[in-house]
């Protein structure tokens, strides 16, 4: 017997998208309309979304308008800002209210806030007086806070319902809310008093009082808080959302998981985008131009490199020296990379753990503590492995004169001591950064590199100078 069901892998291999977007087309060409609704009518909205891209311009709008109306909802969430921007243009006013009506509010907000002014007056205009206030209430709070990415579209129920009751209250109210797992009790000054949850419903008996089975202990944010905080809280604990209020502690709205997962990707692409010495943008790589592309990047580099003058100044003070001692040009390349490369470890590990709140500015010395103990046995490797390396590689094998004990202990020195200095640079430049206020991830890979090549150079130097007595 068949199976009535449809399951659907993930596996490119198994759906293929391309068999997909050519039959799209062409039932778009041959105007079938209804064979295309029943074949689309079943499709992910992200799929939908992806098809939608490969689409002649012209045919996006008359496939959009073949969409149920709630699919069309979904999938307009998951389309790009411009793909929303001129179907917009395309749109009836009925058509718009159609849209944005099935839409939850914060994904509304999220669209308004990349459209034009222009565009944004029209969707608003379209909206019904109740609805446009709490989008504009929602578009007032401070972009990277919590008030920012939550929805005001939450079960709430009283405290003197019966689990029948409240069961009966999701049911009535609940289709139209962002999640009804999670259903939040308040007095009647919207003031949180406790949670229950679907389970705890539907494995309670029915003339139970929601008092009697709510979970006192809640976890909120304020509205104010930064947006990370509230991520960072629904990793620690787990939780499906996270329940916001005001400053008088009024429940204002929640924040869900989808929410969140968004948050730590714009996140993630801007520590990302940061540590490779980048000015974040939110444009998607296709979406940007060259100009874009360059505007983003040339501040950095032009810093960079004006920082990278100072090796240059650095080897033409110790010029003279060098010249009674070519051989050890030849090991600068080795000294500056196993620096950057000792001080970008240390950097990436600890800006990861202040993202994760493992860490604050108070265990600072501890940190220090335990780079120094690490930098010590991977300083001391290196020098043994590179010590080897010299003598037999370069001296025996090559045959090369000028490589004595002595010069082989200079290198090998400024080796152990630009590691050691270099893991203690890394480690504490984005604790620093924090106590500031800034970013830990700036100081990542290239600004890290650039102190450590100082750095390196003038440990190298100043051994060379003392033991060489160059």
């Amino acid at each position: 017997m068949q199976n009535e069901y449809e399951i659907m892998h993930i596996d490119t291999d198994i759906i293929e998208e391309t068999d997909i977007k050519e039959e799209i087309t062409t039932l778009l060409k041959e105007r079938n309309f209804s064979q295309l609704k029943s074949i689309i009518s079943d499709m992910n909205p992200f799929d939908i979304a992806l098809i939608m891209e490969e689409l002649p311009k012209e045919k996006i709008a008359i496939f959009f308008r073949i969409l149920p109306k709630d699919l069309a909802a979904e999938t307009f969430v998951e389309i790009d800002t411009d793909m929303q921007e001129e179907l917009i243009h395309t749109f009836s006013d009925v058509e718009l209210r159609e849209v944005f009506t099935e839409l939850y509010l914060d994904d509304t907000v999220d669209i308004l806030e990349e459209l034009p002014a222009g565009v944004v007056k029209r969707i608003l205009k379209n909206t019904d007086r109740e609805t446009r206030h709490i989008i504009n209430e929602l578009l007032q709070y401070p972009e990277d806070s919590a008030g920012s990415i939550m929805t005001t579209e939450y079960v709430r129920l009283n405290s003197s319902l019966t689990v029948a009751d409240a069961i009966a209250v999701i049911r009535r109210s609940g289709v139209d809310k962002e999640t009804i797992y999670t259903c939040y009790v308040t007095d009647n000054n919207r003031k949180v008093m406790g949670i229950v949850t679907a389970r705890m419903l539907l494995t309670s008996s029915p003339d139970k009082v929601i008092e009697e089975i709510m979970e006192t202990s809640v976890i909120v944010a304020k509205t104010t808080d930064d947006r990370e905080s509230v991520v960072t809280a629904l990793q620690k604990y787990d939780f499906v959302a996270l329940p916001v209020v005001d400053d008088e502690n009024r429940l204002v709205g929640i924040v869900t998981i989808d929410d969140a997962i968004d948050v730590l990707q714009e996140e993630a692409t801007e520590d990302i985008e940061k540590m490779a010495a980048i000015t974040p943008t939110e444009k998607p790589y296709l979406k940007m131009s060259a100009w874009g592309l360059f505007l983003s990047r040339i501040p950095w580099l032009l810093l960079l490199m004006i920082s990278a003058t100072f090796t240059g100044m650095i080897i033409t003070g110790f010029e003279a020296s060098l010249a009674s001692q070519a051989v050890l040009i030849a090991f600068i390349p080795m000294l500056m990379g196993t620096g950057g490369n000792s001080g970008s470890q240390s950097s990436v590990t600890v800006i990861r753990a202040l993202s994760l709140d493992e860490l604050g500015l108070g265990d600072i010395f501890r940190v220090v503590w335990k780079e120094i103990r690490t930098a010590i046995l991977c300083g001391g490797c290196l020098a043994l492995a590179c010590f080897i390396k010299i003598w037999l590689v370069d001296r025996m094998l090559l045959n090369n004169p000028e490589i004595t004990i002595m010069v082989d202990m200079v290198i090998c020195i400024s080796l152990f001591i630009t590691v050691l200095s270099a893991k203690i640079v890394g480690a504490i430049l984005p604790m620093l950064a924090q106590a500031v206020k800034l970013d830990p991830a700036v100081m990542a890979s290239p600004f890290i590199t650039s102190i450590v090549d100082v750095l390196s150079l003038i440990v190298y130097f100043k051994v060379a100078t003392s033991v060489l007595g160059i």
